[in-house]
């Protein structure tokens, strides 16, 4: 596979990632009667069976058995984890309290955020108009901070949890399958223990609520899974400011979720935010398509 052919298998990849993370409000919906931090303990119980038997299927037991060999990769999932239990609990503590539109923002930083992550650590370039919207992503970000700073940090919690996160896995010597059950793994006592803390509780754990609700808090294990694995695939294959460019589809759907089946209210100042930040990715897809256009002009 040329290193082009492996750029375009990603975008499918990320599409897929991308829309189903922006339909998840629409789940979590359903699920809000389980606290955030009991929530993200039964996301990872249930998330780890369906990543082992999908690692069963597909024979990539050997390359567990490798990253686990391996003292560096075992550090760099075990910071992924972190990174991405953090994130976990920030997106579905906001949901829950009804701050959707600071979840779809976070969502539409975190492309700049890839950006910058890959200028700096990753040695990719950006140009003047990638400059240019970076800093009106910057202007939009400190519109927040004057006026509407609880929005604020709830976006940028999520835009640099999982900016890590992405960077995180693009570097791990891992496939996706097999580095995400090791995450799963790392994550299981804590996600035990929570669950345990819960279920000592007066009200005791959101299981055996009844067989309905029972089934839709498993379901957390599939709509946690998938994603993420289409996502650190799609990692694995596409530059990583690239892969920050197609984030817009996530958060634009959260967007009208909250707008229009959520009705939060959108403050001025929450608007003019919102705005500059699309200005921002307005310059980035433009950019990105002038330079798929001259890339094609010379490879003819």
């Amino acid at each position: 596979m040329t290193g082009a052919q492996h750029r375009q298998g990603g975008l499918p990849l990320a599409l897929g990632a991308y829309l189903i993370w922006g339909l998840l409000p629409l789940y979590l919906r359903l699920v809000h009667h389980v606290p955030p931090f009991e929530f993200v303990g039964w996301r990872v119980v249930f998330t780890l069976p369906f990543c082992m038997i999908a690692v069963t299927l597909a024979r990539q037991w050997p390359a567990i058995r490798q990253a686990l060999g391996n003292r560096r990769t075992v550090l760099t999932l075990l910071a992924s984890s972190l990174l991405i239990g953090g994130n976990w609990l920030i997106y579905i503590a906001a949901i829950q309290s009804g701050h959707v539109f600071a979840t779809s923002l976070g969502y539409y930083i975190n492309p700049l955020i890839n950006v910058l992550l890959g200028t700096v650590f990753l040695g990719e370039r950006l140009n003047r108009r990638q400059w240019l919207a970076v800093a009106l992503a910057g202007a939009g970000v400190a519109l927040l901070a004057f006026g509407a700073v609880e929005m604020l940090w709830i976006s940028l919690s999520l835009a640099l949890s999982f900016g890590g996160y992405g960077l995180v896995r693009k570097v791990a010597p891992v496939e996706s399958l097999p580095g995400l059950t090791i995450e799963s793994a790392v994550l299981l006592l804590p996600a035990l223990a929570i669950i345990g803390y819960y279920g000592q509780g007066p009200q005791g754990t959101a299981i055996g609520e009844g067989m309905v609700p029972d089934l839709l808090v498993a379901l957390s294990g599939v709509l946690t899974a998938v994603p993420l694995l289409l996502f650190a695939a799609a990692a694995r294959r596409m530059d990583y400011s690239t892969l920050g460019f197609v984030q817009f589809l996530s958060p634009s759907i959260v967007f009208l979720l909250g707008l229009f089946v959520f009705h939060e209210p959108l403050r001025t100042v929450q608007l003019g935010s919102f705005l500059l930040i699309w200005a921002a990715i307005g310059l980035f897809v433009a950019d990105l398509l002038a330079r798929r256009r001259t890339s094609r002009q010379i490879a003819s």
